[in-house]
């Protein structure tokens, strides 16, 4: 049975959920599934932006087909070619063949990698090109790296509906609820956006405050990402979240204090130092750790507030191997403007804060404690006067 639903009167969502995925783009935990989003116009024209991952073509055919009520599909606007929105293009194309697909010169090369296509009906749009439906008309503007070089995407001027690709899209399936004030947001969705910018989009923020710039001369009304929720009220706590991500800017001055620990002696040390964070007034303090919580989580977490912890034992002579993979994660996604505080254990050569704070010196405008705190084996009483000057500068910094 299909399942689809009106964005606006010409404009109907026609997604679909998968729960059953574990591993988004086989890397990300998704506990709570991901959706596709996919959306059909009907004017004059039909227009179908985006097709859907193969792991719903069921219900995205059925509801393609409810959609269009008999009529035929004239054009398909790609606006990103990753497989999870484009994987069904080829199969679109057999059902209706004489659709033409809309795209720019990059998403051609991808779509002949992809599929072939050569024979396909194809038109190739520039920054700013239009195409008119009847009564509605879709503008296309580019956005590389948003995360592909291809992406694109569309403006509808007659309903002020932005087509957004990849940007301002969630982890978690959609519940029936399909915009974002039938939700709570902040409560219930906020974390698995920000993993999802994080670490999908999150290497790329100047590209995206590119977008962002270019984006803000339009009359929009509504927000149709590939992922997630529809925005339709409430824009500028969205912008402000992907303003602040793209500027690498913390949302809390809180600590994250993240751990490697063997035997659980570094893991003592860090709860220590929450202890003594708390006591100091610090409310926003978070204790994870790397070998159980998933690196998205801890990348999501980085972004989200300025001083990190980073608390690690030393192993074969280097870093803890999770600790040592988060922190090649941070370099890759470019992680900025954090103040970082080092500990490490060692019980007869200490390797980890060398090793760390080497990598982690190379990314841009981040600073370093005073204060680091060495461990021979496990935490001693005459180290905790060093732990206590640790806490009461991290404590200082945050209530900053």
């Amino acid at each position: 049975m299909h399942n689809i639903r009106k964005v606006t009167e010409d404009i109907v969502w026609i997604g679909g959920n998968d729960r059953r995925l574990a591993l988004f783009e086989n890397v990300f935990p998704i506990p709570e599934g991901v959706s596709y989003n996919s959306y059909l116009l009907k004017d004059e024209k039909t227009v179908l932006l985006d097709t859907a991952d193969s792991a719903i073509a069921g219900q995205f055919f059925e509801n393609l087909e409810a959609a269009l009520g008999g009529r035929t599909l004239d054009y398909v606007v790609i606006n990103h070619m990753e497989p999870d929105h484009a994987a069904l293009l080829a199969d679109v194309l057999r059902r209706y063949p004489k659709a033409v697909l809309v795209g720019n010169a990059k998403t051609f090369t991808i779509v002949s990698g992809f599929f072939g296509l050569d024979k396909a009906k194809r038109m190739t749009v520039k920054e700013g090109d239009s195409l008119v439906c009847g009564k509605h008309t879709l503008y296309f503007y580019f956005a590389p790296m948003v995360h592909w070089p291809e992406v694109m995407v569309t403006y509808d001027a007659a309903d002020k509906v932005l087509f957004s690709a990849d940007a301002f899209g969630s982890f978690k399936s959609l519940d029936g609820n399909l915009f974002n004030d039938e939700v709570n947001y902040e409560r219930d969705w906020l974390d698995e956006a920000r993993r999802y910018y994080t670490n999908i989009v999150g290497k790329y923020g100047t590209m995206v405050q590119s977008a962002l710039k270019k984006l803000s001369a339009l009359d929009i009304s509504l927000i149709c990402p590939l992922h997630g929720l529809i925005w339709r009220s409430d824009f500028s706590f969205l912008l402000e979240k992907y303003d602040k991500w793209s500027r690498y800017e913390e949302e809390s001055r809180g600590v994250v204090i993240i751990y490697g620990s063997i035997y659980g002696h570094t893991e003592n040390a860090a709860e220590v130092l929450a202890t003594m964070l708390s006591e100091k007034g610090v409310k926003d303090v978070r204790v994870y750790d790397s070998s159980k919580t998933h690196v998205s989580t801890l990348i999501s977490e980085i972004f989200r507030v300025k001083n990190v912890v980073l608390a690690s034992s030393t192993y074969n002579a280097e870093t803890y191997t999770p600790m040592k993979n988060l922190v090649a994660d941070m370099k890759a996604l470019a992680v900025q403007n954090k103040n970082f505080a080092i500990i490490e254990n060692g019980s007869w050569a200490p390797y980890a804060k060398t090793q760390m704070t080497e990598t982690l010196s190379a990314l841009k405008n981040c600073t370093f404690e005073e204060v680091s705190l060495t461990i021979r084996s496990a935490l001693k009483e005459e180290q905790l006067s060093a732990l206590e000057t640790l806490a009461q500068s991290l404590a200082d910094k945050a209530k900053n």
